[in-house]
């Protein structure tokens, strides 16, 4: 963090200390007047069901030894890095909709999109590092052990978690260093950078924009490009194999990883690839849904119902309990 901060000019810094006491407002669903008695039910059932789902993924990778396994531990840290985000946004968003206070700080409103940014790209880094695996574990078996050791297996995961860190802490002080000139209103449920950048907007934010395509062509498309030469590598083994049981098990291990990598990358893509004159508020909050809850939602479920490991060691550790 302090190197990253060191790359700044003072006067970056001093902009930002100097509006830490500007006030901004999240106006979230506040266009559906029908449901703020609705909503925050449901999203304090999303928001338990992602801290347990994803808990309990992270409980039996550690406690049941048939686990131990590259495949599971890059699992268990997935399953931490999805409840680390999803906590970034929805806890504020309940916050938001049980007291009815939208306001927040831009302070505030700057550290929740730098940990979203640095988590999201750790999420982007770690799924390119799952695909690796799978196509160490699926066409080169037989030196998988001895290439996916321990200290290789620390190794890529500390450098997904910390990987994006220093690019996206700048990011956000640049976006921040900005001069306010319109109305403080962010038409979305959370800090994110498309409906920031309006805010922003003094003038010619071109070159602002530029920089967010290029740090998302760096941190989304290229590890997304990897993922996809690793199954193209794991679908022409997965033909090749002489039995159809053997395709349809090697094939298995990737599914989950697979629909997972679909989930996340189609929408986010859509979200900051897509051209500025087809931003429009409503699909920008539909498809931040996708990503920022739905997917983490849904990951415990996809991994535990197609995968006959894990289904196993929840059946161990509920019978030992």
């Amino acid at each position: 963090l302090t190197s990253s901060f060191m790359l700044l000019n003072h006067s970056e810094v001093f902009k930002i200390i100097k509006s830490v006491m500007v006030q901004f407002v999240l106006l979230g669903f506040s266009e559906l007047p029908d449901l703020q008695g609705f909503l925050p039910g449901v999203f304090s059932i999303i928001y338990v069901a992602i801290l347990i789902g994803n808990s309990l993924i992270v409980i039996i990778t550690r406690l049941d030894p048939a686990l131990h396994k590259p495949m599971y531990f890059f699992l268990a840290h997935f399953s931490t890095l999805e409840i680390c985000y999803v906590s970034v946004t929805l806890p504020r968003i309940l916050v938001s909709l049980w007291t009815k206070d939208r306001s927040i700080s831009l302070l505030s409103c700057a550290t929740q999109l730098c940990f979203f940014l640095v988590l999201g790209t750790a999420e982007s880094f770690l799924l390119a590092v799952m695909s690796y695996d799978r196509y160490l574990a699926i066409c080169n078996p037989l030196h998988y052990p001895l290439i996916m050791n321990p200290k290789k297996c620390h190794l890529l995961a500390a450098g997904s978690w910390l990987g994006g860190m220093p690019v996206q802490i700048g990011q956000t002080c640049q976006i921040f260093s900005l001069h306010f000139c319109h109305t403080n209103q962010i038409n979305h449920f959370f800090c994110d950078i498309p409906p920031i950048l309006k805010l922003l907007a003094c003038g010619d934010t071109f070159v602002h924009e530029v920089s967010v395509y290029i740090v998302a062509m760096l941190f989304v498309v290229v590890p997304f490009m990897l993922i996809l030469a690793s199954y193209s590598k794991i679908g022409l083994t997965i033909l090749r194999l002489p039995t159809a049981q053997g395709r349809t098990k090697a094939f298995s291990t990737c599914s989950s990883h697979l629909l997972v990598v679909v989930l996340f990358f189609g929408t986010a893509s859509i979200t900051y690839f897509r051209p500025k004159s087809n931003h429009s508020a409503g699909t920008d909050k539909l498809l931040s849904l996708f990503y920022t809850i739905v997917t983490p939602m849904f990951n415990p479920v996809i991994y535990t119902l197609r995968n006959q490991d894990v289904i196993a060691a929840l059946k161990r550790l509920f019978l030992k309990t």
